[in-house]
């Protein structure tokens, strides 16, 4: 048994396909099958249990997964505590952002990160909060960039930047103004929201309240281009935050006199081997 036996076992458990898995691990789908096979030949008895569309995991593969994680979760530590040693401000360091805010913070944040550190190896991932908050606590991610306020107990925070919401309507809409509106336009409003799972929906729902505002029944979607898109197709208005109020043809952005705001923030373990480098990196990632 050794730990890329139980990375194959606990992606292929966590994803429920046998190709996702291959492509998580970096390897071809008969290795992957192959060294699972073994595995459950070295323990005598089987991990997975595998059925046409899928698999489910065997009593003894519920047992077992808690504790390749935790083996997992150790190798890495261990890996990060070599590095940290060395140079905590060098080397791969696994960054995760949610995804209304990792579109647009790379772009602006990766010039500076690479002339501030020039030995870091940023590796950049998308994540909705509940699976970063997750790959956090487990250590397969390093650092988290989220808004909050947010379930991050355990969990070290820093508060990176406070975002204004923006509204935006399409072309021609009734609304006029030449200057920032009050948040009572709201009311008048039926708004585009994202589906369930961002927790963007939930602050702009949050905004709505105050406003009077309410949202559009039958119409949910999976981004913020989308809701975009759907607004320049005159299907509605939405409230966007400041990072992806880019000026879009069809579109007109509508700025509050008193802005509603979310917080972003950076989020890492405690235990971190390199957790007190991450303030500094922080400052980074701020906006100017």
């Amino acid at each position: 048994m050794n730990l890329r036996d139980l990375e194959y076992f606990v992606a292929v458990a966590e994803l429920g396909h046998f190709g996702k898995a291959a492509e998580r691990c970096f390897c071809s789908q008969p290795t992957l099958s192959g060294q699972l096979k073994r595995l459950e030949e070295e323990l005598g008895t089987p991990l997975l249990e595998r059925f046409p569309g899928g698999i489910r995991l065997t009593p003894l593969g519920e047992q077992c997964l808690p504790a390749a994680r935790e083996a997992l979760a150790n190798a890495r530590r261990i890996e990060e505590l070599g590095r940290a040693a060395k140079d905590p401000s060098g080397g791969p360091l696994t960054l995760a952002a949610i995804p209304t805010i990792g579109p647009w913070l790379w772009p602006r944040a990766l010039p500076r990160l690479r002339e501030a550190f020039p030995s870091l190896q940023p590796l950049l991932r998308e994540e909705q909060t509940r699976v970063l908050l997750a790959s956090l606590r487990d250590g397969r991610i390093d650092l988290g960039v989220l808004a909050l306020p947010s379930e991050t107990s355990g969990l070290e925070v820093l508060e990176l930047w406070d975002e204004p919401f923006v509204l935006a309507v399409p072309e021609g809409h009734a609304l006029t103004a030449d200057g920032p509106v009050p948040l009572a336009v709201l009311a008048d409003l039926e708004l585009l929201l994202l589906e369930e799972g961002h927790c963007l929906r939930e602050q702009a729902l949050e905004v709505c309240q105050r406003g009077g505002g309410h949202e559009r029944d039958g119409f949910r979607a999976t981004s913020l281009e989308t809701l975009r898109e759907m607004v320049r197709a005159g299907l509605g208005c939405t409230l966007l935050p400041d990072c992806a109020a880019q000026p879009i043809e069809g579109v007109r952005l509508l700025r509050f006199q008193d802005p509603p705001v979310r917080k972003v923030g950076l989020a890492w373990r405690k235990v971190h081997p390199r957790a007190a480098f991450f303030p500094k990196l922080a400052q980074a990632l701020q906006t100017p």
